[in-house]
């Protein structure tokens, strides 16, 4: 974070200090909100959870180093004390100040990134590409909510050139939260989903809380579209900004043909007007293709020659743990460890990934768990899931937890087989169940939401510690 005076960051926070002691201290250390990850010169945001409570653990954060505390209430623990009113007002109001003052000097420029699936990965794609032409800062993971997102853009300091923020929503107002702490040059919305579909209620719904992104842009702002997703594509007329469109149709400024995937990357040209250009992925999946389609786009818009992007993302190994993560056991096993997150399309999206990349000559097996926050829609897209997996001549499936049981139930109705598809409760019980049946050359693709725990799952058969 930029350097401030404890005074300083009490006026911006409209806080109260509760110790006069060491009121003109300079504060220039990392803001967190768990005691866990304070350090020396830190500041400890004590925040109320829904089943914790940040003031308990003020303590822990000071004799980790924290120099200073934003509190809701006075603090006896040996260090300044902001007292404020609300410590999540504070923490917005404080990233908007900082983005403000750095941007002030003139080099600071913003990309956004939203969208039901590939938040993370694109982010992860601008960060590398960023990095290649100047100070970046990027969120590590995926803070991308109300609390994530503005302890991301406290990263900045004075000599920031780029700064990647991931806004995520689970309801109406929350990306329009974000966007009020700070407007980005670029902003990208990549897909429509159904994704969190239980806090929306409807897709519809879900697209014009992703639109809250585009609505506030200012006409020097750009507005960087999935064209091949309808409802994204509506959003051009939603926005002030220019508008530049990508993906895989004729449409797109920035658009992708040739698509090819295989064990050992993705290829495809990439095509801007009249110039094609072969760009050669290590991560796997179409989906990848868009998420780095929209990456070329924003950072061509911020300055970065296409080739030089090209380049960066060659360079990648993998989008993030435990996302389309590629891990080969010593027993000649390839494993696809995509169960951090998972929805309907990001589902269907590695299973089309599995079954290309086999194509009959190894077998292709499918670990699949709960896909979580689906509210109503939750039976109809296991259902529609599991019906998938057999149209796409998958060898095997193994379907984790009895909150995933509709995928086993509708393979078993949609196709005639016999043993193909197995119900377990637990990932030990998979484990077990695979240990006996895997042989060298099986692909094996381990996807479920975080809550359903399969990621450990995956480095489990691939003998990862």
């Amino acid at each position: 974070m930029i350097a401030l005076s404890l005074v300083d960051l009490a006026g911006v926070v409209s806080g109260r200090i509760d110790e006069r002691e060491g009121v003109s201290k300079i504060l220039a250390g990392p803001v967190v909100v768990d005691s866990r990850l304070a350090s020396e010169g830190s500041i400890f945001i004590a925040m109320r959870g829904e089943t914790t409570d940040g003031h308990e653990f003020a303590a822990s954060a000071v004799a980790a180093g924290a120099a200073a505390v934003i509190a809701e209430r006075d603090l006896d623990i040996g260090v300044p004390v902001i007292v404020v009113a609300d410590s999540l007002v504070a923490l917005s109001t404080l990233a908007t100040e900082v983005v403000a003052r750095v941007r002030a000097l003139g080099r600071l420029r913003i990309v956004a990134v939203t969208g039901s699936n590939g938040k993370t990965t694109t982010k992860n794609m601008l960060r590398t590409i960023l990095e290649t032409k100047g100070p970046t800062v990027a969120p590590r993971g995926s803070f991308n909510n109300q609390v994530g997102a503005p302890l991301s853009m406290l990263g900045i300091d004075n000599d920031t050139e780029f700064l990647v923020v991931e806004m995520g929503a689970s309801a109406a107002g929350d990306i329009a939260r974000l966007v009020s702490i700070v407007v980005p040059d670029v902003a990208i919305v990549l897909k429509v989903g159904l994704a969190h579909a239980g806090g929306f209620g409807s897709i519809d719904d879900t697209a014009k809380a992703k639109a809250e992104i585009v609505t506030e842009l200012p006409p020097d702002a750009v507005a960087v579209l999935n064209t091949d997703d309808t409802r994204v594509e509506s959003m051009a007329a939603l926005t002030k900004a220019r508008v530049v469109r990508f993906g895989l149709s004729e449409r797109a400024d920035v658009a992708a043909a040739d698509v090819e995937t295989t064990v050992a990357g993705t290829g495809f040209t990439l095509v801007l007007g009249e110039e094609r250009i072969p760009v050669r992925l290590r991560l796997l999946g179409e989906h990848n293709v868009m998420n780095a389609l929209a990456a070329v786009a924003a950072t061509r818009e911020l300055g970065v020659e296409p080739h030089a992007a090209i380049t960066a993302l060659g360079s990648m190994s993998r989008a993030e743990r435990w996302r389309m993560e590629l891990l080969q056991s010593p027993d000649g096993i390839t494993v696809l460890n995509d169960a951090y997150n998972a929805s309907p399309d990001s589902m269907a999206a590695a299973l089309k990934t599995l079954a290309e990349i086999t194509r009959g000559a190894h077998r292709a097996i499918a670990v699949l768990g709960e896909m979580a926050e689906l509210g109503s829609f939750s039976d109809e897209e296991h259902d529609r899931i599991g019906r998938l997996v057999v149209r796409l001549n998958i060898d095997k499936l193994v379907v984790v937890g009895h909150r995933a049981r509709h995928i086993h139930n509708a393979a078993g109705l949609e196709g005639s087989w016999d043993g193909e598809s197995v119900l377990v409760q637990t990932p030990d019980e998979a484990y077990d169940l695979l240990r006996d049946e895997m042989r060298a050359g099986d692909v094996v693709l381990v996807k479920s939401s975080n809550s359903a725990g399969l990621r450990l799952l995956g480095d489990r058969i691939a003998g990862v510690s």
